[in-house]
């Protein structure tokens, strides 16, 4: 016991000990303790192998994603040039064969191109063609063509050599057809019409009520007519009448004359009318006026000639069209003549021709009023007696007595008067009588 004394005395127990911790206390500071290396929970170490093969996580900077979005956009343009140098070589034998073909059409544009019809399709660049003065052709289609808008019967052109297709005609209407619509509806009304009362009402019945009212036949169970045909003496008023229902009426007007639809070449005056009715379906609802149908309309006999028999396959056609396998619709035509006992019966009959009307010549009342419509502009005398001429027993027609006034205006114009008198209207009369007898034989038109 006595020798771990020594050992085992506490030495703050000493007095000197306790003197000096004292004045260590003194000289030392407060120091705030360190903070923490890492905050978390304390991750172990991994040993063996799988520390050796892992590798430590790298964050790329903003110098290097720039850099790889500028690698990117190379790549890319490169990819585009790539495409486009294979785009090249693959259109450029094309770009050769549309040189080529513009080569052609630089020399077509200095040469004359046929117009023919486009008769059968055979494949993209192949066609049979014909034309209207020779046999078929098998052709070929230059690639410039548009091939969605060519289809059999439709106009093309044609080059003049080789007739291979060159071009195509927008415009597949006829330009004789497009000439025979009326634009600007004549001045004539029913107004200017002396007389013909009876006649004005059987054309509005027969084309203009059933153009503006065609409830009004489907209530009574009826078709309205097809067409009409207007005949009479020459100078009875006729065409005065059809332009006074170009006049009045909105629908469209075709205007024809008998001796267009006799063309030159065999089957262009079929094709021609044909061409016209298909426009006026079209443009319905529409009126068709012919003119001297008796050009076309004759009566069929033995043909001895080539024109004869293409007139008589005109009116064959014409015969189709207005009594056919296809139904006119909203087409109405009007026919004259001035010799109808000259046409065919095939194209007078009901179902064709509905309406026959008469122009026959002026009676006395009739005269009065042409006399009445004709000098209502004339500065007449006092002396003009208007009755004179009325009551004659002269056969006037309207167009006589339109001659008669209008020469007798020229006579006070040749005296320099500002006047017309008596004199004038009866040197004028018998000027116009004595010029209508000369040369007609007796009882042409009885």
């Amino acid at each position: 016991m006595g020798q771990g004394t020594p050992g085992g005395l506490n030495r703050q127990g000493l007095p000197g000990d306790r003197k000096g911790d004292g004045s260590n206390k003194k000289d030392k500071k407060f120091e705030p303790a360190a903070p923490p290396a890492r905050v978390g929970r304390k991750q172990r170490k991994q040993k063996g192998s799988e520390a050796a093969a892992r590798l430590p996580t790298v964050t790329p900077l903003s110098k290097c994603k720039l850099r790889l979005l500028k690698l990117e956009r190379i790549k890319d343009y490169l990819l585009m040039e790539e495409e486009f140098v294979a785009n090249q070589e693959r259109l450029k034998p094309q770009e050769e064969k549309a040189e080529e073909d513009r080569s052609k059409v630089d020399d077509l544009r200095g040469s004359p191109m046929s117009v023919g019809n486009l008769e059968e399709l055979i494949d993209e660049n192949h066609a049979i063609v014909s034309s209207s003065v020779g046999p078929e052709y098998y052709v070929g289609i230059l690639s410039f063509v548009d091939k969605d808008q060519l289809e059999p019967g439709c106009a093309i052109l044609m080059h003049n050599k080789v007739l291979s297709v060159v071009g195509l005609l927008q415009d597949d209407v006829d330009p004789m057809v497009s000439v025979m619509k009326v634009e600007k509806a004549p001045l004539e009304s029913y107004a200017d019409i002396g007389g013909l009362d009876a006649q004005i009402q059987e054309i509005k019945e027969a084309v203009e009520l059933p153009l503006t009212h065609p409830e009004l036949y489907e209530d009574i169970g009826i078709k309205p007519p097809k067409g009409v045909i207007l005949y009479g003496e020459p100078g009875t008023g006729k065409t005065l009448l059809a332009k006074a229902v170009a006049n009045s009426t909105s629908a469209t007007f075709l205007r024809v004359v008998g001796s267009e639809l006799i063309q030159k070449y065999l089957g262009d005056g079929p094709k021609l009318v044909r061409e016209l009715f298909r426009v006026a379906d079209d443009l319905s609802p529409s009126i068709v006026f012919i003119d001297e149908i008796d050009a076309v309309g004759t009566k069929r006999y033995d043909a001895h000639s080539g024109g004869e028999r293409e007139i008589q396959r005109t009116m064959l056609e014409l015969l189709n069209q207005l009594d056919g396998f296809d139904s006119r619709g909203d087409v109405k035509v009007i026919l004259a003549t001035n010799r109808i006992e000259s046409l065919d019966p095939a194209l007078l009959r009901p179902g064709r021709i509905d309406r026959k009307i008469e122009f026959p010549l002026p009676d006395i009342k009739t005269r009065r009023r042409i006399f009445q419509i004709h000098t209502s502009r004339m500065t007449l005398a006092d002396d003009v007696n208007l009755e004179e001429f009325v009551m004659t027993k002269d056969e006037f027609s309207g167009a006589d007595i339109k001659a008669i006034c209008t020469e007798a205006g020229l006579l006070a114009l040749r005296e320099r008067r500002m006047k017309v008198t008596h004199a004038d209207f009866k040197k004028a009369k018998e000027k116009v009588m004595f010029k209508k007898k000369e040369g007609v034989p007796e009882g042409l038109y009885m």
